[in-house]
């Protein structure tokens, strides 16, 4: 598109500073049909190509539908943040035709044949290695999502591919608003008993912003948010409160809301896609390209880690029931699930005097983010810098100096290299719940970068990151738990492995990886969060300005592993969870879900007074999130980073030595190379699998 035409299309174009507030559901509906329309002129071109060449096939066919995938991809992280009546009809309506137009790619018999023909020209063999990676990438993808199949089973791929994607949207907007339907709203103190005074606050607040309460009478309003449930479930003393809390979290995905028809709908038509591309199973057909290589190979990891950790576990929760049975003085022959989080939090209090809300002062988000960038930029050698914000009402203009964001709460920032000083990176942050924003943490690339090709110049890759992190209570900073430091580390692992890439090729760049190796850069992040030189760098007390005492950290490190088995083996369930469902499908069609979830996670649990509903029911990470049997992916690359994370334990966890091999090894190859290479490039061996469980104190 020439630059006049860019100006009028704000969905597509390609700028790293987005005008969000003339991203308007109409403007969608025309801009993102007329960049279809290019695309496919695009790849017309390139099936009539008569002498094929690098640029004329390849390199074409990856920039045909890139502004494509900017429009959509900032359309759909607008619904994430900022949802709408209008932003869910233009969505409803684009999501057939952008999913039918990506198969028609796929299933393009001549475009195919076009890029068979190429790859075998004498002149492949003169391309980079990651050129070359990148047409076998290529044409596997177009056989696993059908290219060669007859035209009758072509036209089943994309209707299958375009309903899933449907019902996937469809179970999204169900779970956010059965998230959003529910709330409570008390004025009785003694309910609240117990809560610490930032959640009392914040539910005060939330109050009043809704109607409730005053000063002089307030009221405490609780919601689903995470930032709601889990102080209540974890400190309310009120059983009440927590049982109505626990009680509310079952209505998620319920009644008017119901998910379940969904999620059978879902599964039946994953099976059927995998089997119509030749896989035994979807789980085969996902991991077919990963580390595990199959589901039952998926499956497998899983179990055995299963085993391994199920004696602790099961040690633990029985321990948790004798002491709760000791401190109330009656027989309890199996907890409540309301009151499993009370009494492990109380239990860890004594065992180690440690009250981990002791840490919140000490971690205003500011510091935690400045004290973040500070450690990375010494490892990296990179330098991040904020750059003013404006959020413009409507009618109004962004001032020359500032940079446009989506919501008053966006941050926005750049991230260069430290020598060149070349723009690597630009990125957004937004941090806070609002009813607005889908639940959880996550980081999205919304364009891809290049490094400089040809006498080109860089071009800088654009990024977000996003959570429902603890808000500002009255005049006070946004006050973080540890738990949300360690969120806010992960995602901006995930945001390195993007602004850090160095990939000429997009479509292998950055966390374009292997599924079950896409969180090791995220969750080795994680790390830096428990050792005391790093910790101190991050906390500054909101009152005094000092880091956290040494004592603190000292009563933290040694509580670090407390419930580590438990905490294992709820994530090591979920990952069960959706492999078997992916993997057994015939076994678990059309029955009854909670009947289903007890099923399979019979040696997961231990039993409880109530059940409750199954967490599939809300389960948006495998049925609107991308990680369809791949939620194994974290416990995989938990295992890679525990045992990656040793070498930064020998050599310095500040030492810029180790952290620019783990830059170039790692984070700047994208998909340049198998993701077992990439891993032996960095720790010059295999994995030790081992790693994960010592780490937690588990072997």
């Amino acid at each position: 598109m020439g630059g006049a035409m860019q100006n009028k299309y704000e969905f597509l174009e390609d700028t790293r500073e987005v005008q969000w507030s003339k991203l308007t559901a109409e403007k969608a509906r025309r801009q993102i049909r007329s960049a279809m329309e290019q695309a496919k002129a695009s790849v017309d071109e390139i099936c009539r190509v008569q002498e094929s060449t690098w640029e004329n096939t390849y390199a074409a066919l990856e920039e045909s539908d890139a502004a494509l995938n900017r429009g959509w991809l900032r359309l759909i992280h607008l619904q994430s943040v900022m949802d709408s009546p209008e932003l869910r009809e233009v969505i409803a309506e684009l999501t057939p035709e952008v999913t039918a137009y990506g198969m028609s790619v796929l299933l393009n018999d001549a475009l195919y044949s076009k890029l068979k023909e190429a790859a075998a020209q004498p002149w492949v063999c003169k391309l980079s290695a990651v050129q070359r990676r990148f047409i076998s990438e290529t044409l596997t993808s177009f056989r696993e999502n059908g290219a060669e199949l007859n035209a009758a089973d072509k036209k089943r791929a994309s209707e299958l591919t375009t309903e899933l994607a449907r019902l996937s949207r469809e179970f999204g907007e169900r779970v956010l608003d059965s998230t959003n339907a529910w709330d409570y709203v008390t004025t009785d103190p003694a309910e609240v008993a117990g809560l610490p005074e930032s959640a009392l606050q914040a539910a005060q607040q939330d109050a009043r912003a809704k109607g409730h309460g005053s000063e002089q009478s307030p009221a405490w309003r609780f919601t689903l948010q995470f930032t709601s449930v889990q102080p209540v479930l974890t400190y309310a003393e009120h059983e009440g409160l927590r049982r109505r809390i626990w009680e509310g979290l079952q209505t998620r995905g319920t009644g008017q809301f119901d998910t379940e028809p969904l999620i059978h709908d879902i599964l039946r038509l994953r099976e059927q896609k995998a089997r119509l591309l030749g896989f035994a199973t979807f789980s085969d057909y996902a991991t077919a390209r990963r580390m595990a290589g199959s589901g039952d190979a998926a499956l497998s990891f899983i179990d055995r880690l299963h085993d391994e950790v199920k004696p602790a576990y099961l040690e633990e929760m029985e321990t948790l029931r004798r002491y709760a049975e000791q401190k109330t003085g009656r027989s309890i022959p199996a907890l409540n699930p309301w009151d499993v989080s009370y009494w492990k939090e109380k239990r860890r209090r004594e065992l180690f005097d440690f009250d981990a809300e002791l840490l919140r002062p000490y971690f205003p988000m500011q510091r935690v983010l400045r004290g973040m960038f500070s450690i990375y930029e010494e490892l990296y050698g990179i330098r991040i810098s904020e750059r003013p914000a404006c959020c413009p009402q409507p009618g109004e203009s962004v001032p020359n100096d500032k940079v446009e964001v989506w919501h008053p709460e966006t941050l926005y920032f750049e991230i260069r290299d430290a020598e060149s000083e070349e723009l690597l990176c630009v990125f957004y942050a937004d941090w806070h719940p609002r009813e607005t924003k889908r639940a959880g943490a996550w980081m999205e690339c919304l364009s891809c970068g290049c490094p400089p090709v040809d006498d080109k110049p860089r071009v800088p890759h654009v990024a977000l990151m996003c959570g429902n992190l603890s808000r500002p209570v009255g005049d006070k900073p946004a006050l973080l738990s540890h738990d949300e430091v360690e969120t806010i580390f992960h995602e901006f692992g995930h945001l390195l492995h993007q602004a850090l890439s160095d990939v000429p090729v997009r479509a292998l760049a950055g966390c374009n990886v292997a599924w079950d190796f896409v969180e090791l850069p995220s969750q080795i992040n994680e790390n830096w969060t428990w050792e005391r030189e790093a910790l101190r760098r991050i906390s500054s007390h909101v009152e005094t300005g000092e880091p956290l005492p040494d004592d603190i950290i000292q009563k933290m490190l040694a509580a670090r592993n407390y419930g580590a088995a438990s905490a294992f083996m709820r994530q090591l369930s979920f990952a069960k969870l959706d492999l078997e469902l992916h993997t057994h499908t015939d076994r678990y069609i059309n029955r009854p879900i909670e009947e289903v979830d007890c099923e399979i996670l019979e040696d997961y649990r231990v039993p409880l007074s109530q059940r409750g509903n199954t967490m599939l029911r809300a389960f948006s990470h495998i049925f609107d999130g991308g990680y369809e049997a791949g939620y194994y992916s974290y416990k995989w690359a938990e295992t890679l980073e525990a045992d990656a994370f040793s070498r930064f334990a020998e050599e310095g966890i500040f030492n810029p030595e180790t952290g620019r091999d783990f830059r170039r090894c790692i984070l700047s190859q994208g998909n340049a190379r198998p993701a077992a290479e990439l891993f032996r490039s960095f720790m010059h061996r295999d994995p030790d699998s081992s790693a994960l469980l010592r780490r937690c104190g588990i072997k």
